[in-house]
């Protein structure tokens, strides 16, 4: 029965997709050749003017990109080699304007998601991911939502449906040139939320609600589904939510409210543009305790202590953060920029306890390349004191050798060139230290996995 639901709704799924295409062949089939591929916004140009008119007339715009990328692990981490990975977006967007409801619209988007079983994180098996696109394979619904005023200019607006939190929250416009996923959906909020939290790929039932005073402050909640992967899930949970469709209720709610000052944001401005965000996030589900459990006397022992029999819950968890992202010098496109976030959450209940991460971005680094953009970032994941207490109590129970976890660090350069107004080139090294705060290696549990080392080059097409 459970293979039966899977498959109704992985053709859902497809059926929608393929009815999205469908549309959008249709009218393709009306474009003249483009006088050149190489300045159009897309690969396959306005389709004649079709594209432009179904959005203007209709209000209807569909978006399909493509992002494949192969990254390479050159030492270290847990296994040499080389993944390959891509995902298919297709995202529809539609003005209800057009049919006479002011201010309101809808979007949508399916993810195709394929690799050859492995991907960059199995062979380093570190916290932060070094991709932003790693996923299971599978096609999968991501967002799907409602919306009534624009969040850009309105007083206010609500959104409510499929909604995922790292499109709205925590976010650096300077981080986004950065592949690793800890630089997107940091890791203080990927680590300790349930199931990674609402965020790429498992989006979650939502409300989203926004009052912007000014052209500069504005303040955003939202409460979340508080386990995307929905229950009882023992195993990853983007395989217990594989196609997007669970609709989790699960898991109690997970609250999220952040205040944002920015300033110089329209792209006719000629100051340097700021942003700064302070925000919080409180998850109203039961939380184990890091290093506690309790035995069958209903004692409190370590978890390392073969009489513990069960976890120790604590009611709730809660997180805070902050966000400066900051222009600091500009002359026509090109651009300096930098960018600095930091988290701390309880340790008695998290794995990680305290994050930072920065960096800078350069655009148009390189002479006659104004619109390449080259971004160097780091972060540091504390691992928390209560983990790391579990490990001593390891130790001590079973002897050496035996690590104590402590922290993870993750240096980036990447550069993105921007070969056509479609088409992106993206090389990209990392290096990431003591992948898993100094985890075991599971290969020689005398040693740790040792620091990785990864090379890789990601291209984009919009079509």
């Amino acid at each position: 029965m459970t293979g039966r639901r899977g498959g109704i709704r992985q053709g859902l799924i497809l059926s929608t997709a393929f009815a999205a295409m469908t549309i959008s062949s249709a009218v393709l089939a009306q474009e003249a050749k483009p006088a050149s591929i190489w300045t159009q916004e897309t690969l396959t140009g306005d389709w004649d003017g079709a594209r432009t008119n179904l959005k203007e007339k209709y209000g209807i715009e569909v978006t399909l990109n493509y992002i494949g990328e192969t990254f390479g692990v050159l030492s270290g981490g847990l296994n040499r080699g080389t993944t390959y990975e891509h995902r298919i977006e297709l995202s529809v967007d539609t003005d209800l304007s057009k049919y006479g409801w002011n201010g309101a619209s809808t979007h949508f988007t399916i993810y195709q998601i394929a690799n050859g079983g492995r991907n960059a994180l199995d062979n380093v098996g570190s916290i932060a991911d070094p991709s932003n696109i790693n996923a299971l394979r599978t096609t999968r619904l991501f967002t799907a939502w409602f919306q009534q005023g624009s969040p850009d200019s309105d007083p206010f607006s609500i959104r409510i449906g499929q909604l995922a939190a790292d499109d709205e929250f925590l976010t650096s416009a300077t981080a986004s040139g950065l592949i690793n996923g800890t630089f997107g959906w940091a890791g203080i909020m990927a680590a300790n939320i349930a199931s990674g939290g609402p965020a790429y790929p498992l989006a979650t039932p939502g409300v989203r609600v926004q009052f912007r005073a000014n052209d500069n402050f504005l303040i955003r909640s939202a409460v979340f589904a508080g386990d995307p992967a929905g229950r009882p899930c023992n195993e990853n949970p983007q395989a217990c939510n594989r196609y997007g469709t669970t609709f989790s209720f699960d898991g109690g709610a997970l609250f999220i409210t952040e205040a944002q000052y920015a300033v110089n944001q329209d792209k006719k401005s000629t100051g340097l543009a700021g942003a700064y965000k302070l925000g919080g996030w409180y998850a109203t589900a039961n939380y184990a305790d890091q290093r506690f459990g309790v035995n069958g006397l209903g004692g409190i022992v370590s978890l390392a202590d073969p009489t513990v029999v069960g976890p120790l819950n604590h009611r709730g968890d809660w997180g805070i953060y902050g966000v400066i992202d900051q222009m600091l010098w500009r002359n026509g496109e090109k651009a300096v920029s930098f960018f600095l976030r930091s988290g701390a959450a309880p340790s008695n209940r998290n794995l990680l306890s305290w994050y930072i991460d920065g960096g800078i971005g350069f655009k148009g680094l390189v002479r006659g390349r104004d619109d390449d953009v080259f971004t160097l970032g780091a972060a540091y994941a504390k691992i928390s004191g209560d983990a790391s207490g579990l490990d001593r109590d390891t130790l001590a129970f079973n002897g050496p050798p035996y690590p104590i976890r402590n922290h993870e660090f993750v240096l980036e350069a990447s550069y993105i060139a921007q070969i056509t107004p479609w088409w992106t080139i993206q090389p990209d090294i990392q290096y990431i230290v003591r992948p898993g705060g100094r985890v075991p290696d599971p290969s020689n549990p005398n040693a740790t996995v040792k620091n990785a080392f990864l090379a890789g080059l990601r291209t984009t097409v919009k079509f």
